[in-house]
């Protein structure tokens, strides 16, 4: 089995710790109980090496042997590969992990991110209402589905981490308050060992470079 090399940035400012996106992939790797070690690239350089790895000069990428993929939605269905702990082995179950996967990012965190921008008071929050209510849409889908079931796919799978990391950037300014199944999602999801060691390893990481 090829080493696993995941990278991301050497330091990052206190506001996004703990949500830069390398997260997803430590908490995959660690609840895959997969052996990995963690480069850093510099966050205010970046160079030719690292828009080899990744063009949109983002984080984080994995190398695995001569495979280096960027995105943290590909990397995941990368790993949901290597381990059947992060993915469902039958083929509905496996369908219905990578569908919820594509959701998490295409359906929830492309309403979720724009908005948290204003939480982030990045742009002028008189303006945020569309975004406000674009969100709220989708958390109103989202809502029922996660009232009936404990993980997306069945049984917990790469499509959970996605969709609960997607979901905690709401959830940390109290944006599902009014949604309390996806909240209560994302508190099962983030109780996981593996999550709690993902996150403490992150946030060591960038502390370590102040």
């Amino acid at each position: 089995m090829a080493e696993l090399v995941l990278t991301t940035y050497d330091w990052v400012p206190k506001t996004p710790r703990g949500y830069v996106r390398d997260l997803r992939v430590r908490w995959a790797l660690e609840e895959a109980g997969l052996p990995y070690r963690v480069e850093r690239t510099p966050f205010r350089e970046r160079d030719a090496g690292h828009l080899a790895h990744q063009p949109f000069a983002q984080v984080p990428w994995l190398t695995d042997g001569d495979l280096s993929l960027f995105e943290s939605g590909a990397i995941l269905l990368h790993l949901g590969e290597r381990s059947p702990v992060l993915m469902p082995t039958d083929p509905r179950g496996r369908a219905e992990a990578i569908e919820w996967v594509i959701a998490a990012l295409n359906s929830v965190e492309m309403a979720s991110l724009p908005w948290s921008f204003f939480q982030f008071g990045m742009a002028d929050k008189a303006a945020s209402k569309p975004f406000d209510d674009f969100l709220k849409l989708r958390l109103e889908r989202l809502e029922p589905v996660l009232a009936g079931r404990d993980w997306l796919a069945g049984s917990f799978s790469v499509a959970d981490i996605l969709m609960a990391d997607v979901l905690r950037l709401v959830d940390r300014f109290d944006g599902l308050a009014a949604h309390p199944a996806c909240r209560d999602y994302v508190a099962r999801a983030t109780a996981r060992p593996a999550f709690q060691k993902a996150h403490a390893d992150q946030m060591a990481h960038f502390a370590a470079a102040d």
